[in-house]
């Protein structure tokens, strides 16, 4: 197949870390033995312009690449750009905040009412996603299938933990923490900090940025490191002993995911898509309005065997090889139409 990728999240140099979980599932389908063009977007600079840009992008690439498929990652505006770049059959994929934008901003509603409409399918990537998205658009009820945007088992897997600590001078008695994302209110940066000096043992890492670094910044036992390329978070990710991730809404959990492929114990957030692949004995699931039961939870993770084969095996589930399958069945089945 000739699928058109469109994206407005993609990894660049600026911004390593950027839409990874797109690159992964593109590289899952080359290696499926199909052929990808990409129009997307680097970097998180460049405000609204950035989209008219993707717009004249993916327009030209459609018709120098004339592909069977164009498989859009993000409901609007991507989605909107991917329906007019091309007339082949659009299969396009919600994320999180495309669909909360619905109802949220002017406009949107409407907008993606429009994407649905043209889209031969909808992709999900949890189904917690899948049913946030039909409360508010109707309209989508029975075209969207739920597909994890996957983890890569080879890139993520066991490592020795102590080995890198070193590496990454973050040595210390007690449970060693991690958080990777962005610092903002939505993560819950603030309250993860505050449960960890309940906790009073251990150190906590943050790999990211974002508003509210400096609310986390400089705390005793906790280290902000900033903005990584994606290839250094397993390092991160092998140092740690619990992951954490108790989001105030989490519509699927990508790096909880990760961390678990990593043979990790995981502290999850109970809304959104966590509950659907954090089993029992892979990691514990919290309120993430509750500063003491995230403590409490923390506690709970750190007591879990180091390696966790359990969470292993819960993430095994979740082979981005497996969805690249599924999303293969759907890509097919929208180019088919077209040709009959």
């Amino acid at each position: 197949m000739r699928i058109l990728l469109v994206s407005q999240m993609y990894p660049g140099p600026r911004d390593p870390d950027y839409g990874t979980f797109v690159e992964q599932m593109e590289a899952a389908l080359r290696r499926r033995g199909h052929e990808l063009e990409r129009a997307v977007l680097r970097e998180r600079a460049g405000g609204k312009t950035k989209y008219l840009t993707l717009a004249r992008l993916a327009r030209a690439r459609a018709r120098s690449f004339k592909p069977d498929v164009v498989y859009a990652h993000f409901l609007v505006p991507t989605g909107l750009i991917g329906a007019l770049a091309s007339r082949a059959p659009l299969v396009v994929t919600a994320h999180g905040q495309d669909v909360r934008n619905i109802g949220a901003i002017r406009g949107v509603a409407t907008a993606t009412r429009l994407v649905v409409s043209r889209a031969t399918a909808v992709i999900a990537v949890s189904h917690y996603l899948r049913r946030q998205l039909e409360a508010r658009l109707p309209d989508a009820r029975g075209k969207v299938s739920v597909v994890s945007s996957g983890v890569d088992l080879e890139r993520f897997r066991g490592a020795d933990a102590e080995q890198a600590r070193r590496e990454l001078d973050w040595t210390g008695p007690g449970p060693a923490f991690l958080c990777v994302g962005t610092l903002s209110e939505r993560k819950n940066v603030i309250r993860l900090a505050g449960a960890y000096e309940r906790l009073g043992s251990g150190r906590l890492a943050f790999v990211g940025d974002g508003p509210l670094r400096d609310r986390v910044e400089g705390r005793s036992g906790i280290r902000v490191v900033g903005r990584v390329p994606h290839h250094e978070v397993t390092r991160w990710l092998a140092a740690c002993d619990v992951f954490c991730q108790p989001s105030l809404v989490e519509p699927f959990g990508q790096a909880l995911l990760e961390a678990m492929a990593c043979e990790r114990s995981v502290v999850a957030t109970r809304v959104g898509g966590p509950p659907e692949f954090v089993r029992a004995g892979a990691g514990v699931l919290v309120d993430p309005t509750d500063e003491a039961a995230i403590a409490a939870a923390m506690a709970v993770a750190a007591e879990l065997p180091r390696p966790n084969a359990a969470a292993r095996e819960a993430a095994a589930v979740h082979d981005v090889n497996e969805q690249a399958r599924q999303v293969e069945e759907i890509l097919e089945q929208a180019a088919r139409g077209r040709r009959a």
